[in-house]
């Protein structure tokens, strides 16, 4: 731990080279760039190295090389950013002037100048990420046993126990409580930081990294919420009917619904009730999971299956050592963070993936899922390295929620995995609705989290009250309460990972939206005429190579641009999620006739 410490303090001490007082040339920006991509490069391997070590073991110490890791690279941007701004007047060359912005918006959580801050919030970040990763409930029924997030989501997507849900629900949130206090002082380190940049807040820093005023990119998001908002409070109304039904009083039949009925500790998504919301329960299922057990597809076999899509569309196959030094399997002996994640470690083709897989279609569809940022890493990892990263972090997460779109029932059939597939409109409306569960239940969840952060970062929302914001938010946004009240000694939104690791989270909204956007122009990239939902690209090398032609570009060009390159359109455009899902929102129409809607 010693040598890695001092090779950090080395590497973050070397401060981009200091341009001489005259009026500054182009050759010196150019200068001073290459030196940043050197220094970010080795930076951000041995971060990131720390990172892998210290999710697959936590301890305290591998926590300790993670927070080295943060600070070291802190300390550098704290150097870096200010440094580069003497530049900031110049006319500079599209990738010069691109890596100006780039940088500028680099820091996710900015540390201040002052190193014993920088080293504070280092650590309060490392701890909050291991809080979350070692987070157990132990209940006194159990006389000792505790269980982790596997085991109390496993209850909550399985049992139809009002009891049984509720507890599990709130045995994992306790386990936020302790989080509370360290949060809000990393707000207040966090904000000092990003001021010291130039940025109001941490939320305003967020926001303009995307090729747009922050203002703007607030503005774009509504208007998206506005084009499916419809869709959702039509599943929303849908959908607690069904449960009323089922669980009585628990649920009420208007108004939000308790978030453990809906088989998901936060409520973001809603397949696990597919079972009493299915529109034709009598319809032969597509038990997907009952195939991957029935047949014994191993964890290791279900990421080769992943990775046989990808390689249909004409990607090079996986590296050797991918196979070698990525995570497929809860280790017994350790404790780790689950949480599923995709790596380019070194940044340059050392991919890797860390998933605790389970035998089930959800699983199957994350693997496809982290593969796509595999592929994405992989298509980009001779760029500079200020441009190795998405069109904007949307793009990434998009990516490989497009693949999944074209695990249709259809290709799980040529994979092997269905024996037979339907083509009645009943067995049609059933996948649309086991999807909807998925996607269109999500989109209010993806807005929630960061609204919530932007509040808390701007002020506006001060630590007196940071709970009461969240449930606020989640009945506006989700129509969703919690099951029994909560309060200020309580912290819901730290049970949620991406708020213990300071992962933004507008990205997954966003990435909700492009995915339709995107499977539809390599749908018709494929020749495919016929219903979107209907639609696998699986096997088009025409798809594969528009496909990569995007993802060639990295972050190298605005993302309007590289929007183009695959779309053809220049703006997010949220009509493909309503055209894939227009058979089931007319149906859901018609059931919710005479229904109370909204809540």
């Amino acid at each position: 731990m010693k040598a890695l410490a001092l090779f950090l303090l080395a590497v973050s001490a070397e401060a981009p080279p200091a341009p001489p007082a005259a009026t500054p040339t182009v050759e010196e920006a150019r200068a001073f760039f290459d030196q940043v991509n050197r220094d970010l490069r080795r930076l951000w391997v041995a971060r990131d190295r720390a990172g892998w070590v210290n999710e697959n073991f936590l301890t305290d110490d591998t926590d300790a090389l993670a927070a080295d890791g943060e600070a070291a690279t802190a300390a550098y941007m704290a150097k870096a950013i200010p440094a580069s701004r003497r530049f900031a007047g110049l006319r500079l060359p599209p990738d010069l002037a691109r890596m100006f912005y780039l940088l500028s918006i680099s820091q996710t959580i900015p540390a201040p100048d002052d190193p014993a801050k920088r080293d504070e919030l280092a650590g309060i970040e490392s701890w909050l990420q291991s809080s979350y990763g070692k987070g157990k409930y132990c209940p006194k029924r159990l006389a000792g046993k505790c269980l982790d997030l596997d085991e109390l989501s496993d209850i909550l997507s399985k049992s139809r126990n009002w009891d049984a849900l509720s507890d599990a629900w709130v045995g994992w949130h306790e386990i936020a409580k302790p989080m509370r206090a360290k949060y809000a002082r990393y707000v207040t380190l966090a904000n000092e930081g990003a001021r010291e940049l130039g940025f109001p807040d941490v939320g305003a820093l967020w926001r303009s990294g995307y090729d747009m005023s922050p203002t703007a990119f607030e503005a774009d998001e509504e208007r998206l919420w506005g084009q499916v908002r419809p869709l959702y409070e039509a599943l929303h109304c849908y959908v607690r009917a069904k449960l009323h039904e089922k669980y009585g009083a628990h649920v009420p039949a208007d108004g939000p619904i308790p978030v453990p009925a809906l088989g998901n500790m936060w409520g973001q998504e809603w397949t696990d009730i597919y079972d009493l919301v299915a529109p034709y329960p009598d319809e032969p299922s597509l038990d997907v999971s009952r195939q991957l057990v029935d047949q014994h597809v191993a964890p290791k076999r279900m990421v080769e299956m992943a990775e046989g899509f990808f390689t249909s569309l004409g990607f090079p196959p996986l590296p050797k050592t991918f196979w070698d030094r990525s995570l497929f399997t809860r280790p017994r002996d350790r404790e780790v963070v689950c949480h599923a994640s995709a790596w380019d470690v070194q940044w340059n083709g050392d991919l890797r993936i860390k998933v605790c897989i389970e035998p089930t279609e959800d699983d199957l569809v994350t693997l496809h899922h982290e593969l796509g940022h595999d592929f994405y890493f992989q298509s980009y990892d001779t760029l500079p390295i200020l441009f190795q990263q998405g069109a904007n972090d949307g793009f990434h997460e998009g990516i490989g929620d497009t693949i999944a779109l074209s695990v249709t029932p259809d290709y799980l059939r040529r994979i092997g995995l269905l024996p037979r597939v339907s083509e009645s409109e009943k067995a049609r409306l059933d996948a649309l609705m086991k999807r909807a569960l998925f996607k269109v239940a999500f989109l209010p969840f993806g807005l929630l989290v960061d609204e919530w952060r932007w509040s808390v970062f701007s002020g506006k929302v001060d630590p007196a009250h940071y709970n009461r914001a969240w449930w606020e938010l989640k009945e506006k946004l989700q129509g969703e309460a919690p099951p029994i009240p909560r309060d200020e000694a309580d912290f819901d939104p730290g049970a949620k990972y991406h708020v213990a690791s300071s992962t933004p989270y507008a990205r997954y909204f966003l990435a909700a939206i492009y995915q339709f956007q995107f499977h539809r122009a390599l749908c018709q990239a494929a020749g495919y005429s016929g219903p979107l939902d209907r639609c696998s690209i699986y096997g088009s090398k025409a798809a594969g190579r528009k496909l990569r032609a995007m993802l060639s570009l990295g972050a190298s060009q605005p993302w309007p641009d590289a929007m183009q390159v695959l779309t053809g359109q220049r703006r997010a455009d949220a009509s493909a999620i309503l055209d894939y899902f227009a058979p089931l929102k007319k149906w859901l129409d018609e059931q919710n006739r005479g229904r109370q809607c909204g809540w």
